[in-house]
């Protein structure tokens, strides 16, 4: 009996510990919201399964011992053991810490705690809340080492985008992958920033599995995406407001202007050239030129899933009026976007993702001398914008400053752009650790431009007319020459060139082919993960322009080339065309190896091959190396407050191929026109003389840093680098023996001239649970950067970059010990005072006279030599030395507000945007010029008579250090019953603004003055950034 019963009780206990049970439960969010999409795995066993639309599921476990792991991205995992449980709830929490979210790299993805390289996250989010209108600003402020500084505040305007530094005279802006499809920095504004998941920036060597296009850095740009099993989620924003400046000049008003104008003549000699100065106010240009102008947004989306599929499909309308010219300056846009992810089956997916874009811009000149902007600095407040006939006045007396209000009125730019771009990916699951991806993109672009040029009179002598006199007739134009048997000479033809138009269509596809596997192996302690793959790149133009003249009745209706009239024996339309074609072939590798996820080592070996260099160096290695060391894993940091702690460094070399294609070879170019026998007949010379041995630029990249997070809420990283550039491109002066200097011809271009960049990066972050009713976030981040050329091209001193004034001397260099296109000029110290002074200074300044300003004497020779540059001296660097940027956030029960900081600290401005000629208007800082009763020692004297104080100085060099509010937000979000009521799960509204305040000592519109490497800082006329006050909402359901 005793036996029966132990063998029955031994029997039970099998039964209860080994038999299977269902387990079934729901997994709701921290706002018991229920979440789809959750992994549930039994601990220690294969296979698992996955929470439904409902967020319900169902397990099998094999005894009530085993333990369920719960997990999802962005929230704590939980272990539950099921005990005598047959239903359990989870409720997830998000995580405090963002350190297991997974990134996107190069060619594959990785947790965020386990990145050996300096690469950022900016999430969509936060892009989202600055309600932006172009997509290249977003990172502006965001992320430490990336300087974004904007090249035309206008509607549809690009900006420069920097990583650690200036790097080469050319092309600095970084490699852009939206999805995998290579984009350029202005195409960046085809983006719908509404439209954006997450943007990782790859700042060091770590970017090297780009190879040849990675020297500048690489941004990589994901859209969003649905989730599997969840239902549809329904999302509509919009948003309007109105722009205006943030700044008008203070420029003389016409009775000020009478009083400088009249002293300047008459202390030129000359008589006053107004009889009374009290003129009171005058015309304000500025008035007359900038209004308010609207910019509105709507944005529509759904996401969600099935079983084996996802999808995310996204629509935009976005249009900007400009704050110059209104609807003569805009931007339009329409997006639409699909993104769609289909496991077909269990070793299958397919990955596809379309975006298309339509937009439409239209521009005015600008940033540069004859800008609209430019003019109306320098028109005089003294004439009325029209005269009593109800015309435009004319501003006679300055050759190249006309009406600006008349110049917008003629102005007709139009460009018309249709994108499409996509992927499609296949991704094969061959092992549990093994897959293989094959992946096509494309981008494919069509872009018509149209120009009109009406006839149009601004005044006697403007280098802008285009109509013979005030009655427009149209001009008389040389055309060729014809015989004259009468004489037996050689008669020019003049034919009438009335209204032109300007049409161009631009064709452009680029298809990259890549394939590669990912492959991930776990034993025991070590964890092991490889790429290997190889692409294929190919981007083709086609390029298609014409010109046709005496356009019927001078009006934009007729405007195109088909409907110009072209008198006389010689036609006058013109069209042209050409292709180009560039080329990349491609392989990778890629390895890592961690152990116990503490140690973790990487290296990374790409192999390019290039059209654009020449035969003798088209393939070329970047390797690159980087490692990390988890030190928070170890036992002997048993420190509380520190829950995160890794060391990391990396090294590695990668390249810049951003220069025009087959430019290594020898180019015939047009020379000049000939006559013989009758016919006119074009010569060739010699263009571009032909360097096989042209090859990329490279960068060796150095990067120590430190991430470290305390208290499971603090994070803070600091990185320090040192980038050398190696083998610049530059275009050398060489002798015109080779023909080189004819004219259509071009020196060559050779691999010549170095460039340093060292700095140090800080960032950091502090944010408490969003989901709490009151809560804090802050970001800050700081970089410090210095830039310096290190070499030039052998037979040089420098490079000599932008000008200074109409027709002036180079005022910028690339010269070594410098940065990149640093400020030369001459230094003042002070303005003679008396003639004493200068009877007893011991420089000769040749032609001084009291109130002229004081020049120093660099080389020590005892006078200043204006015939030279052996007394000028750098003058300043349009580099800042520092930039900072901060996010702060707070909510309180449903209302929240926000602030977005930038600051650049250090650069200086040229301000060259004043006409150096007697009649033009100028800023008010005049008025403390030097006179006898007003001794200034800043402002020299105005005359007329022959002096030294336009030459290129520090005079006229400018602080360009600012700190801007870029957005200021304030919102408040309904309450969930409230929105339940109206059958939606969020309802937030909120008025912003943007770029509220800039605080800066500069005098022009705008210190945010971008340009290229050689042209930075330099203000011509910049069209600023505008202000706007907007308000909108978001909803969700």
């Amino acid at each position: 009996m005793k036996f029966i019963t132990l063998s029955f009780l031994i029997f039970f206990s099998i039964s209860f510990f080994s038999q299977n049970l269902i387990i079934t439960g729901k997994v709701v969010d921290e706002n018991k919201e229920t979440m789809p999409g959750v992994n549930i795995k039994v601990e220690g066993k294969e296979g698992g399964a996955t929470t439904d639309l409902d967020g319900r599921y169902f397990i099998t476990v094999d005894n009530q011992l085993n333990t369920l792991i719960f997990s999802f991205i962005g929230y704590k995992s939980q272990a539950v053991t099921v005990n005598d449980k047959i239903k359990i709830d989870i409720q997830l929490k998000p995580s405090s810490e963002n350190l297991d979210e997974v990134v996107v790299v190069g060619y594959g993805t990785s947790r965020i705690k386990e990145l050996t390289g300096a690469t950022v996250q900016v999430k969509g989010e936060s892009i989202e809340r600055l309600n932006i209108p172009r997509m290249d600003q977003a990172l502006q402020g965001q992320v430490s080492g990336v300087t974004i500084s904007t090249n035309s505040g206008s509607p549809g305007g690009t900006s420069n985008i920097r990583i650690r530094g200036l790097s080469t005279s050319g092309n600095n802006n970084p490699l852009i992958l939206v999805d995998g499809v290579v984009y350029d920095a202005q195409g960046l504004n085809a983006l719908n920033p509404g439209d954006i998941e997450s943007i990782n920036v790859l700042k060091d060597a770590t970017a090297g599995i780009y190879g040849v296009r990675a020297a500048n850095g690489v941004i990589i740009i994901e859209t969003k995406k649905g989730k599997k099993g969840s239902k549809p989620k329904f999302e509509v924003g919009s948003y309007y407001g109105m722009q205006s400046t943030t700044k008008k000049l203070n420029l003389l008003n016409a009775g000020e202007y009478a009083l400088i104008k009249n002293e300047m003549f008459i202390r030129g000699g000359g008589q006053p050239i107004f009889n009374n100065t009290d003129l009171k106010v005058g015309s304000n240009w500025q008035d007359s030129i900038f209004q308010d102008a609207p910019v509105q947004s709507f944005n529509i989306g759904v996401n969600g899933g099935g079983k084996n599929s996802s999808y995310s499909i996204g629509g935009n309308y976005f249009s900007q009026d400009g704050i110059v010219g209104g609807k003569k300056s805009n931007f339009e846009r329409y997006n639409a976007r699909v993104n769609l992810v289909n496991s077909l089956s269990k070793k299958l997916t397919l990955t596809s993702v379309f975006l298309y874009t339509h937009e439409q811009r239209s521009v005015l000149a600008e940033n540069g001398i004859g800008s609209v902007l430019y003019n109306t600095i320098n028109a005089f407040p003294t004439r009325n914008i029209h005269s009593p006939d109800g015309n435009y006045e004319y501003l006679d007396e300055v050759s190249d400053i006309i009406n600006p209000v008349a110049q917008i009125e003629n102005t007709y730019n139009r460009s018309l752009t249709n994108k499409l771009v996509g992927k499609q990916e296949f991704e094969v699951k061959i092992l549990d650790n093994l897959s293989f991806t094959n992946r096509l993109s494309y981008n494919y672009a069509i872009v018509d431009g149209k120009t009109f040029n009406p006839l149009a009179w601004y005044g006697s002598g403007k280098y802008a007319n285009s109509a013979l006199n005030a009655n427009l007739e149209p001009v008389m134009v040389f055309n060729g020459f014809q015989y004259n048997q009468n004489s037996d000479t050689y008669d020019s033809i003049l034919v009438e060139r009335g209204a032109s138009v300007s049409e161009q269509r631009a064709t452009y596809l680029d298809l990259n082919y890549e394939s590669f596997l990912n492959y991930n192996l776990n034993i025991n302690d070590h964890n092991i993960k490889s790429t290997l793959g190889a692409s294929v790149f190919r981007r083709k133009g086609d390029v298609l322009n014409g010109t046709g003249f005496n356009i019927p009745n001078n009006s934009i209706d007729y405007a195109d080339i088909s409907a110009s009239q072209s008198p006389g024996q010689f036609n006058q339309n013109n069209t042209g065309s050409y292709e180009f074609e560039e080329r990349l072939l491609s392989a990778f590798l890629r390895g890592e190896y961690s152990y116990k996820f503490k140690y973790i080592f990487s290296g990374v070996i790409r192999r390019d091959g290039s059209s654009k260099f020449g035969p003798n160096s088209r393939y070329g290695y970047f390797p690159s190396f980087s490692g990390a060391w988890i030190v928070s894993e170890e036992s002997f940091l048993n420190f509380k407050p520190i829950t995160f702690l890794k060391l990391r460094t990396s090294y590695g070399i990668s390249g810049n191929d951003q220069i025009a294609n087959f430019a290594y070879r020898a180019l015939l170019n047009g020379e000049g026109v000939y006559v013989f026998d009758d016919i006119i007949t074009a010569g060739v010379a010699i263009g571009t003389a032909a360097n096989p041995d042209l090859k990329w630029e490279t960068t060796k990249q150095l990067n120590i840093g430190v991430d470290l997070q305390l208290f499971n809420s603090f994070d803070l990283t600091a990185n320090y680098f040192i980038k050398n550039t190696n083998d610049l491109l530059f275009s050398p002066n060489v002798s015109a023996l080779i023909g080189s200097y004819g004219p259509g011809g071009y020196p060559p271009i050779v691999n010549a001239g170095n460039v340093s960049n060292k700095g140090f990066e800080f960032e950091f972050g502090y944010a408490t649970n969003p989901n709490n009713p009151i809560g804090v976030n802050v970001n800050l981040n700081f970089t410090y950067l210095k830039n310096e050329v290190t070499s030039v091209p052998d037979g040089i001193d420098f490079i000599p970059g932008a000008s200074f004034g109409v027709g002036g001397n180079t005022a910028t260099r690339f010269e070594v010990g410098f940065p990149i296109g640093y400020f030369f000029g001459y230094q003042t110290n002070g303005i003679y005072q008396n003639q004493s002074q200068i009877d007893n200074s011991n420089i000769n300044q040749d032609g001084a006279q009291v109130g002229d300003l004081i020049f120093v004497d660099q080389d020590g020779d005892g006078k200043i030599n204006f015939n030279d540059n052996s007394d000028k001296t750098n003058l300043g660097s349009p580099l800042p030395k520092f930039m900072f940027g901060t996010v702060l956030g707070f909510n309180l029960y449903g209302f929240d507000i926000s602030a977005n900081l930038y600051a650049a600290l250090g650069q200086k401005i040229i301000r060259n945007y004043e006409r150096q000629q007697p009649y033009a208007n100028q800023l008010n800082y005049v008025l403390d010029r030097w006179t006898v009763d007003n001794p200034s020692n800043e402002v020299p004297v105005y005359t007329t008579a022959s002096n030294r104080n336009g030459v290129f100085s520090d005079f006229f060099v400018e602080n360009g250090s600012f700190l801007r509010v870029r957005n200021i937000q304030i919102g408040y979000i309904l309450p969930k019953d409230f929105c339940k009521k109206f059958k939606t799960n969020y309802v937030r509204f909120y008025i912003a603004a943007n770029n509220l305040f800039t605080f800066t000592k500069y005098m022009g519109y705008d210190p945010d003055i971008g340009g290229g490497a050689l042209s930075g800082g330099v203000d011509n006329g910049f069209y600023p950034q505008a202000r706007t006050i907007m308000g909108g909402v978001n909803i969700k359901f």
